[in-house]
């Protein structure tokens, strides 16, 4: 039990057997530090689409950068975010950038909030936007009709391949998704 306590607790404790049990209470009553926020590296930033693509072509540090559109009502994104988190540990020091953009709408700060609290709890400590425009807009930015979909840019901001669910022949997977940006940077886009 000793083990799993702080020093200073072991003193109290120690100092707490020589003037009795009401010390002792006191010292395993102590309280721990205030732990840092989770959510302290995790942001939430509305942008317009335009500034969206022109922050993804000014990061020179990225040879490449994955884009996840996202939104708190899609079930399927939610579901397969944590693939875009497991991308970010695996291949960000590799050269790639990652981005998520959620759809939800900017006027319901409930949307918002919820949005936000789902980036912290999947750990999601990169570029996260929310699309600063109405939702038909943003579809017709992206030009797709569904969600989740997944844009790969280039060096340049460039988009050089995406993954959506427009065409129901066709549906991609996140390993696909993975095995893209595996290939872009081996150097075969």
């Amino acid at each position: 039990m000793l083990k799993t306590l702080r020093p200073a607790s072991l003193s109290l404790i120690l100092i707490g057997s020589l003037a009795g049990a009401a010390a002792l209470s006191i010292a395993v009553a102590a309280p721990a530090p205030a732990p840092r926020p989770a959510d302290a590296e995790v942001t939430l930033v509305p942008l317009k689409w335009d500034a969206i693509v022109a922050r993804i072509a000014a990061n020179k540090a990225a040879k490449f950068t994955v884009v996840d559109a996202w939104a708190t009502w899609c079930v399927p994104c939610k579901e397969n975010f944590p693939h875009l988190v497991e991308m970010h540990k695996k291949y960000g020091d590799k050269g790639l950038a990652v981005v998520s953009l959620s759809l939800d709408d900017v006027e319901r700060p409930k949307k918002l909030a919820e949005a936000k609290a789902f980036l912290v709890e999947q750990g999601a400590k990169f570029p996260n936007y929310v699309l600063d425009e109405p939702t038909d807009v943003a579809f017709e930015k992206l030009n797709i009709g569904a969600i989740p979909a997944v844009f790969l840019y280039g060096p340049d901001g460039k988009e050089i391949r995406r993954f959506t669910l427009d065409d129901p022949n066709n549906q991609f997977t996140y390993a696909d998704v993975e095995k893209a940006i595996q290939s872009a940077l081996a150097g075969g886009k």
